[in-house]
C-alpha cells in the first residue's frame, strides 16, 4: 500500500510540474496572418491533450497530443483582419493569450541597412518617432543570437508601435508597416531579425552547404569580424528556424554590404537564400529586396557588382527589388533616409502581394542590347517618360571581348537608349553606372533609377 501511495505521489508531483508551453512568439498582443490556416506550435508531455479555442470561433475547439518528442502542432483557421481577439490553451495547465490581432504579418531581415533604427539617426528623425503611435501595428524584434545548431525557441515580445518602442525597431520595417497599415486598414506585424555586418551566408541554414560546392567555396571566402559570425548557420540558427513555420505574408531583405568581397559569387548564394528560406516555410513566399546603396567601396567594383547581382536575382518568381541608387551616401555606409526605402518596399508588396498599388514602383531594368548599324540599342522595361537626368547621358560604356570599357555618348527615341559607338571596334558589352559610387541618371516616370548592370550584346 505504501509504494501504491509513493507512486501516486510521484505520479501526481510530475502532473503539476508537466505544461502546456508557447514558443515567445505566441503571445500576448501577437499578430497572426489572415485568412488562412496558421501554423500553432509547442510543447506539451507525449500523450498530454492540448486544447484550443479561439475567441473569434469559440465554438470550434482544436486537439492535439504531445508526440514522443514532447512537441504538438496542429493548424488554426484565421478570419479577415480584425481584432483585438483572445486564445486559450488548455493542457494540464492553461495559458490565456489576449489582445491579439489578425492581419498581415512580413519579416524584416538582413544586415545593418535593415537593423537601423530611428535612434541611431535617420532623416526626420524626431519627427517620424513623435508620430509613431498605431496601436494595430506590433513588432517583434529578435535580439542578436547565434547558435551551433538549430534553436525551437528565442527571446523576444510583441510591443505596440510607440515612440518608446519605434526608435529602436528597424526604421525600414516601421516605415514600411506604416504605409501597409495606412493603405490595407488592417493589423500589421512585422519580425525584425536582422545582425549588421553579416554575410549571406550565415543567415542560410550549415546542411545545405555540405553538399554545395559552390557554397562552400563562398563560405571559405568569409572573413573573422568582431561585429558578428561568420561560420554559415550560425545566425540562421538562432534567428530564423525559431520562427519557422510562423506564417507569413512574405519577407523584405536589405543585404549584401559583407558579400562586396565575394561579389561574383553573391547572385548564386542569394538564390540559394531565398529558394532554402522558401523550402523551410513549405511556401513560396514573396520575397522582396533591396539593392544596396551608392558608396565608395574603395578602388573596386564590389559593391556595383552585388548590385548586379541582385537584379540577376529578379529572375526568381515572386521577387522584387526597391531601387537605392538616388538614396545612397558616398561616404556613409547607412544612408539616412530610411523612409525613402520603407516606403518603396511598401509600394512594391502593395502593387505585386496586394494588387492594390497603380504606379509604378521599379526603376528602369535592362531587357536588351543589340546592333543596329554603328549604334548599339538598348532596351528597358518600366521604361515609361525614360529621360536622363540634368542631361547627363556619359554613364553607359562598351567594351569589346577584351572587356575594357569606354565611355559612349547617348541619347533617347521612342523609349530606348541609342548608344553612338565610335570607340570600341566589335562590341560585345555594354554596361551602365559601373561604379560603386554613382548616381543613375536614368529615370522613368516614377523618378526612380534605373539599376546599374553589365549585358553581353546580341
Amino acid at each position: 500500500m505504501k509504494t501504491k501511495v509513493l507512486l501516486l505521489l510521484c505520479l501526481s508531483s510530475l502532473l503539476a510540474q508537466a505544461h502546456v508551453r508557447l514558443p515567445r512568439l505566441f503571445s500576448d498582443g501577437m499578430v497572426l496572418q489572415q485568412n488562412t490556416n496558421v501554423n500553432i506550435w509547442g510543447w506539451a508531455d507525449p500523450g498530454e491533450e492540448v486544447l484550443l479555442i479561439a475567441s473569434w470561433n469559440p465554438n470550434d475547439t482544436l486537439k492535439v497530443k504531445g508526440n514522443r518528442y514532447a512537441k504538438w502542432k496542429l493548424e488554426l483557421p484565421t478570419p479577415k483582419a480584425g481584432g483585438p481577439y483572445e486564445i486559450t490553451f488548455l493542457g494540464y495547465n492553461s495559458i490565456h493569450l489576449t489582445d491579439v490581432l489578425i492581419g498581415e504579418v512580413w519579416l524584416a531581415s538582413g544586415q545593418s541597412n535593415m537593423e537601423w533604427s530611428a535612434s541611431a539617426g535617420i532623416k526626420n528623425q524626431e519627427e517620424a518617432i513623435q508620430n509613431s503611435t498605431y496601436k494595430n501595428i506590433r513588432f517583434f524584434d529578435v535580439p542578436k543570437t547565434s547558435a551551433p545548431f538549430p534553436q525551437q525557441n528565442l527571446e523576444g515580445k510583441w510591443v505596440e508601435s510607440e515612440p518608446e518602442t519605434m526608435k529602436y525597431f528597424s526604421a525600414i520595417g516601421y516605415f514600411f508597416a506604416q504605409k501597409l497599415h495606412t493603405k490595407l486598414d488592417v493589423p500589421i506585424g512585422i519580425i525584425g531579425s536582422n545582425w549588421g555586418g553579416t554575410a549571406a551566408e550565415v543567415w542560410m541554414p550549415e546542411s545545405i552547404f555540405k553538399k554545395d560546392s559552390l557554397l562552400q567555396n563562398a563560405a571559405s571566402k568569409l572573413t573573422v569580424e568582431q561585429w558578428g559570425p561568420n561560420e554559415p548557420g550560425a545566425i540562421y540558427n538562432a534567428m530564423i528556424n525559431p520562427i519557422i513555420p510562423y506564417n507569413l505574408a512574405g519577407v523584405i531583405w536589405y543585404q549584401g554590404e559583407s558579400n562586396t568581397g565575394s561579389a561574383n559569387q553573391y547572385e548564386y548564394v542569394f538564390k540559394q537564400l531565398i529558394e532554402n528560406w522558401r523550402a523551410s516555410w513549405q511556401q513560396e513566399i514573396p520575397f522582396y529586396f533591396a539593392q544596396i546603396a551608392p558608396y565608395n567601396y574603395g578602388d573596386n567594383d564590389n559593391g556595383v557588382s552585388v548590385r548586379d547581382a541582385q537584379r540577376r536575382t529578379l529572375s526568381l518568381p515572386h521577387t522584387g527589388m526597391v531601387f537605392t541608387g538616388d538614396v545612397g551616401n558616398f561616404e556613409n555606409i547607412h544612408p539616412r533616409d530610411k523612409e525613402a526605402v520603407g516606403l518603396r518596399f511598401a509600394n512594391v508588396a502593395l502593387k505585386e502581394t496586394y494588387k492594390n498599388y497603380e504606379a509604378e514602383v521599379y526603376g528602369p531594368l535592362v531587357k536588351k542590347a543589340y546592333n543596329i548599324g554603328k549604334h548599339i540599342i538598348v532596351e528597358f522595361s518600366n521604361a515609361e517618360n525614360l529621360h536622363f537626368k540634368e542631361n547627363k547621358s556619359l554613364q553607359f560604356e562598351v567594351a569589346a571581348a577584351d572587356m575594357v570599357f569606354k565611355p559612349v555618348k547617348a541619347k533617347l527615341k521612342n523609349g530606348k537608349v541609342i548608344l553612338k559607338n565610335h570607340k570600341v571596334t566589335s562590341p560585345k558589352y555594354v554596361r551602365y553606372a559601373w561604379k560603386n559610387a554613382i548616381v543613375p541618371n536614368l529615370r522613368n516616370e516614377a523618378n526612380l533609377p534605373a539599376s546599374s548592370f553589365m549585358i553581353e550584346i546580341e
